[in-house]
């Protein structure tokens, strides 16, 4: 379709698809690259999709206070995963060391504030 006939087109009548908290099982697991920082991907089987869907982001406890943030990848000095960060909570959540780890494994999920699935870590 031209550009130019996109500019024609009307509003739609059909609702955005939102799919419901539910315990969703994680296929696989990549980094990605969100502009200069690196981030969890999460491929998971969602119970009311046939295909998968991705999750980048936690809602977790942080200082008293559920907190939502994406699964952002950082090193220590070590070159392990920073602790306290929202990757290192939610795999001590899940009971993994790794992320590879995360392969196979049953999570429950929420809706963040902008009405995104997230997964639930507290």
């Amino acid at each position: 379709m031209e550009n130019q006939e996109k500019l024609e087109k009307g509003i739609g009548t059909k609702e955005l698809e939102t799919l419901k908290p539910a315990k969703v099982k994680i296929d696989d697991v990549k980094i990605g690259e969100v502009k200069t920082n690196e981030k969890l991907i999460c491929l998971v089987k969602h119970p009311d999709r046939d295909d998968q869907i991705t999750i980048s982001s936690v809602k977790y406890i942080a200082k008293e206070k559920l907190k939502v943030s994406g699964l952002w990848y950082k090193e220590d000095e070590d070159g392990n995963i920073q602790k306290g960060t929202s990757l290192a909570v939610f795999l001590d959540f899940v009971k993994v060391k790794t992320m590879k780890e995360l392969i196979g494994k049953e999570v429950d999920t929420m809706l963040d504030e902008k009405g995104y699935l997230c997964f639930k870590a507290y």
